[in-house]
């Protein structure tokens, strides 16, 4: 289809643009190219980044961090990188990202889909959250957010200068904006410029039940003024914030607000919005009454009109000799797996064996839809007595279906846990065979709940199972895997996903 056939047709894009758990998302335009990062806490590699050339179809480009301070060699689930930030500037890419309990860092680089720069360090210390920076003249500065859990406040936003290479701090913080009183919890900060003001785009309320505040002032010090721009009104979109305010063009014609939704199990998920300027007001979503604060849009209109065949990877045949971008580890140790047209995965021996939230010998990915199948085969010839492998469904309250070797026969036994206890062996039965094919059919009970069923071979594993959300992030799915005593290995020959219901 050519560009007019798609005008005469009036293409459409339907929300969620991306029903994947891609939190807190930033986006830029670079030239006609956009690219997003979003939050990946302590999962890696972290800082996804996504490319597009028309805010609707995306695809994964690679990671900017591959590893996170020695602490996360365990497992801390909900810590790592927050809320990110990326800007160009003088032919640089910047992610700014913070650290709850570390501080905020910048990274760098001129290709972004080549490796970034080393995290330099610009505030140190706790509860510090959300950083953006934008350029002035001569001088830059940072915004950021307060984590209340950490520094003992919250709903105030900073502002501090920084050098224009974003490597260090001049001077002290100033607090610019505090919301307590009409934006509460205010955070996630987003700087732009437009028409002699400085914006600051910026979530409050609640993660779940919040709205969209803007910001502005003549002054980047302030006293800033503030209006909600985006609101849940009468749709299900609940908490429709925190994201990027993104100028389409270079004439100041066309702008656009991409937010992600809150939705349990599934993750956040992301939206994107027109953007309607009123009395240099950013009104996003549904601009019925300009002034009043918009909603969110279920369907609308493309904004950037061009076509691409871009999409976010959700199965693998392992035929690659490196890791896909569609999976991550829960902890720095990536040293358990390899690929031979299958994915080989190591069954290290280890004292955490009642906790597989714990481990760090997982590989896990996004759910990808409303509803969708997932089917993978596992070969055990090389596993050894004591050795486990199992697919996971993992969140705060997770199920696993898991193969063990004991005396040199494969059982199959079905695990639940829960994050900060101990887990359950719920069945457990010989299969005695040396490869199993695993079926998982997930659908929709309502629009936040995912349920599952898991079948093995012609087992009937798991009926009508809920899932869950982990901390701060949404259902994952896929493998772990350890031993008793001997080290040895699993086959996996592949992972394939298919879509029943967007």
């Amino acid at each position: 289809m050519n560009i007019m056939e798609r005008k005469q047709l009036q293409m459409n894009f339907k929300n969620p643009i991306l029903h994947f758990d891609f939190s807190d998302p930033d986006v830029i335009r670079v030239k006609d190219d956009y690219y997003m990062i979003a939050s990946s806490f302590n999962h890696l590699p972290a800082l996804p980044i996504l490319h597009s050339k028309n805010l609707v179809d995306w695809e994964y480009i690679g990671y900017a961090l591959d590893k996170l301070p020695k602490k996360f060699d365990y497992v801390c689930h909900g810590e790592g990188v927050w809320a990110p930030a990326i800007r160009y500037h003088n032919g640089m890419f910047h992610i700014l990202f913070p650290m709850p309990d570390e501080g905020i860092y910048e990274i760098h680089t001129k290709d972004i889909r080549s490796k970034w720069s080393e995290p330099v360090c610009l505030i140190s210390g706790k509860g510090y959250e959300d950083p953006c920076p934008i350029w002035v003249d001569d001088k830059a500065y940072m915004v950021f957010g307060f984590v209340k859990s950490r520094i003992g406040f919250n709903s105030c936003l900073g502002l501090i200068e920084v050098s224009p290479k974003l490597d260090k701090t001049i001077g002290e913080y100033k607090i610019i904006y505090d919301g307590h009183d009409n934006n509460p919890t205010i955070e996630g900060p987003k700087f732009n410029y437009r028409n002699g003001y400085f914006y600051i785009m910026a979530p409050a309320g609640s993660v779940k039940g919040g709205w969209q505040v803007a910001l502005r002032s003549k002054n980047i010090w302030g006293p800033y003024e503030s209006k909600i721009v985006l609101y849940q009104a009468d749709t299900l979109i609940n908490g429709p914030h925190q994201g990027a305010l993104i100028d389409l063009d270079d004439e100041d014609k066309k702008w656009a607000f991409i937010h992600f939704q809150d939705k349990r199990a599934y993750g956040r998920i992301v939206h994107l919005e027109p953007v309607t300027w009123h009395n240099d007001w950013p009104i996003c979503g549904n601009a019925t009454d300009l002034l009043l604060a918009g909603s969110p849009v279920l369907e609308h209109e493309y904004l950037v009109d061009k076509e691409s065949n871009f999409k976010v990877q959700i199965s693998d045949k392992f035929k690659d000799d490196k890791l896909s971008y569609m999976w991550q580890h829960p902890s720095n140790i990536d040293n358990f797996y390899s690929f031979s047209n299958k994915l080989i995965f190591k069954l290290f021996k280890t004292e955490i064996k009642d906790e597989i939230n714990l481990l760090p010998y997982q590989l896990l990915t996004k759910v990808p839809a409303l509803e969708f199948d997932v089917s993978t085969q596992f070969d055990f010839k090389n596993m050894k007595n004591g050795n486990h492998i199992g697919f996971v469904v993992m969140g705060q309250i997770y199920k696993a279906v898991e193969f063990y070797k004991i005396n040199d026969v494969i059982n199959l036994r079905l695990v639940e846990g829960e994050i900060g206890k101990k887990d359950n062996i719920i069945s457990s039965q010989t299969i005695d065979c040396d490869h199993a094919i695993l079926n998982a059919q997930f659908r929709n009970k309502d629009i936040y709940d995912l349920l599952y069923t898991i079948h093995v071979n012609d087992i009937k594993i798991i009926s009508k199972e809920k899932a869950y959300a982990g901390r701060w992030v949404g259902t994952k799915t896929g493998f772990y895997g350890y031993s008793d005593n001997e080290d040895g290995e699993a086959q996996i020959l592949y992972y394939n996903t298919n879509i029943i219901s967007k």
